[in-house]
């Protein structure tokens, strides 16, 4: 499936629209209902509870975002809902709230996160709970992931709906609990073929990397995070066709 149109025109809000010291923390409702009020497309983070759900969060553990410690998938989807987010006492949501929020109102790009720990096959259950939480969603949809197999997995649950890498140099520093050999092999985005991509989400610092270019000849839509200025965005835009953004407002269609 290739990637809807409003993907390469709306640029993507990461984590939302996010601004902790205004009281709209990332990957919340706030975030998103702010995306939406501005017209931007949302791009979202999804992590694995305990008994099974897709819970919209961008890290493994609580400690950072939250009043709690401890990893995110040691509780119940119920017991996070009642953990309070740092920037505005909200909840931490599930992704069936957060589809029924955005309702198709603006593109969402949902990146699913490694579970593995190590970009390998031992995933599944997030895939699976995430396809399960889009049955019957309308509006414009795409899903991601750094680990090719969560792609994979995913695809093959839900085939109809368009999926891409999340992709970058994998230089080592940046990925230190990564083995050698695979941040050798992911760097140049050798599953995308396999695993019935139709885009990536690059590093903005990457983007001038040639197997980027090769797979743009190719007809592969090209997406890039995270841009933190205008200028880098006016950068990005020489390659890429969209930008996920932060920290400052990106520019919209026509303005």
């Amino acid at each position: 499936m290739t990637l809807p149109e409003p993907f390469l025109t709306v640029p993507l809000a990461h984590r939302g629209y996010h601004d902790a010291a205004r009281g709209v923390p990332e990957n919340s409702r706030a975030a998103f209902e702010a995306a939406i009020a501005a017209g931007y497309g949302i791009e979202l983070d999804v992590q694995l509870s305990g008994d099974g759900q897709a819970m919209v969060f961008h890290d493994y553990d609580l400690a950072r975002l939250t009043w709690e410690k401890g990893k995110l998938c040691d509780r119940t989807a119920r017991q996070l809902s009642h953990i309070k987010l740092k920037a505005n006492a909200e909840s931490i949501p599930t992704l069936d709230e957060v589809l029924e929020l955005v309702a198709g109102r603006v593109p969402l790009l949902i990146e699913i996160k490694d579970q593995d720990g190590a970009m390998e096959r031992n995933v599944g259950p997030l895939e699976r709970a995430t396809a399960r939480a889009l049955g019957g969603y309308e509006g414009p949809l795409a899903v991601m992931s750094f680990n090719p197999h969560a792609v994979e997995i995913f695809g093959d649950a839900r085939p109809e709906v368009p999926r891409g890498l999340t992709t970058c140099a994998y230089l080592p520093h940046d990925w230190p609990m990564l083995p050698g050999p695979i941040v050798t092999n992911l760097r140049d985005i050798p599953d995308y073929d396999r695993v019935g991509a139709s885009f990536i989400s690059h590093r903005v610092s990457d983007l001038a990397r040639p197997r980027v270019a090769e797979l743009k000849a190719r007809g592969a839509s090209v997406l890039c995070w995270t841009v933190r200025s205008p200028e880098e965005e006016a950068a990005a835009r020489k390659i890429a066709d969209n930008v996920t953004f932060e920290g400052y407002a990106a520019e919209l269609p026509g303005g």
